[in-house]
């Protein structure tokens, strides 16, 4: 196996890039890197030095792509974080999916056979905006290399990665800060229960799936994220959070019109950012980030390990920054 993994500085890439190497899941030899900084940059030399190969790419040019994964067998396709091509209802093949689509295509040029693509964990056919690029991606991929497709030849794995722990809050009252944060209301158009998950944890749940050499994972969309035992819904979470802080903070639930109105009027952000994100919320009222897929906890047990409580991470957060 030769894997190429992208965004290897980002959150869930640079998580699951240190369990490869931490857990020595695969040798360093084995690995490309695809980022868009210099490869000499000092942030990626611990990563040269280990014999790693690093290569120059980025999404908006597909030739440095196909260069950069040539030789290798199987691709880790971290989604693309440039949100603010979904906004404003992209229609299909404009939103950040454009530069998926592009992946894949150069991947299949490159001669890699199998792609795992990082999604998200919310629904299929999400009412989620942040979900659309996903669920297009998802089925872009079984169209492309379905018998007969473009892709013949290629497979796939979709991994749903469950909403980071440490995330909560872009959820919470939209950018609630941790330290001096003075809002005692704050206002949401939805809530639901959230499976939060670690990013520590999925990255070890990456790293494992990657370095698996089974073939069991192809073709397969899963959740790597807590069961819907331990979810919590961000009314919940607000009283946690007013218990570590000793400060109380409330939820209030408005309508969809009236929180996008706060988010652009009293939180100062673009509009085509809050009515793309205020339909998260008409999906947690779904129920659709309560997961109940078992995944995440087989893999990290195969390694003597359990899921990280979020309220663990939320009390280190807190603490952190008080």
């Amino acid at each position: 196996m030769r894997l190429a993994l992208t965004q290897p500085t980002g959150k869930l890439g640079s998580a699951t890039l240190t369990a490869l190497l931490t857990h020595k899941l695969l040798p360093p030899t084995s690995l490309v890197l695809s980022t868009s900084s210099p490869p000499d940059s000092p942030n990626l030399s611990s990563y040269a030095s280990q014999g790693i190969t690093i290569h120059q790419a980025n999404y908006n040019d597909p030739d440095s792509l196909t260069l950069a994964w040539t030789g290798c067998t199987h691709l880790f396709l971290v989604s693309s974080p440039s949100i603010a091509l979904d906004f404003h209802d992209a229609p299909s093949g404009s939103g950040r999916e454009k530069h998926h689509i592009s992946a894949i295509r150069a991947a299949h040029k490159a001669g890699v056979r199998h792609i795992y693509y990082t999604s998200l964990a919310f629904g299929s056919n999400s009412k989620a905006g942040v979900m659309v690029a996903h669920n297009r991606t998802e089925a872009f991929l079984e169209e492309f290399t379905k018998p007969g497709g473009e892709g013949h030849g290629m497979s796939y794995t979709i991994i749903r990665e469950g909403l980071y722990s440490e995330s909560w809050p872009l959820y919470f009252g939209q950018y609630f800060e941790p330290g001096g944060e003075e809002r005692s209301v704050v206002p949401l158009c939805g809530d639901g229960r959230i499976s939060w998950t670690s990013i520590a944890d999925l990255g070890l749940a990456n790293a494992l799936v990657l370095s698996s050499e089974s073939g069991g994972y192809a073709g397969k969309t899963f959740y790597l994220s807590t069961r819907k035992s331990a979810a919590i819904t961000l009314r919940e979470l607000a009283g946690l959070v007013s218990e570590i802080r000793g400060r109380k903070v409330e939820v209030e639930l408005v309508g969809q019109q009236e929180y996008e109105r706060y988010c652009v009027q009293e939180r100062g952000q673009d509009e085509g950012m809050a009515k793309w994100w205020s339909k998260s919320y008409l999906a947690l009222e779904d129920g659709e980030c309560e997961i109940d897929d078992g995944m995440l906890e087989e893999l990290l047990a195969s390694r003597g390990q359990k899921a990280k409580p979020f309220e663990e991470t939320l009390r280190e957060m807190l603490r952190k920054k008080e």
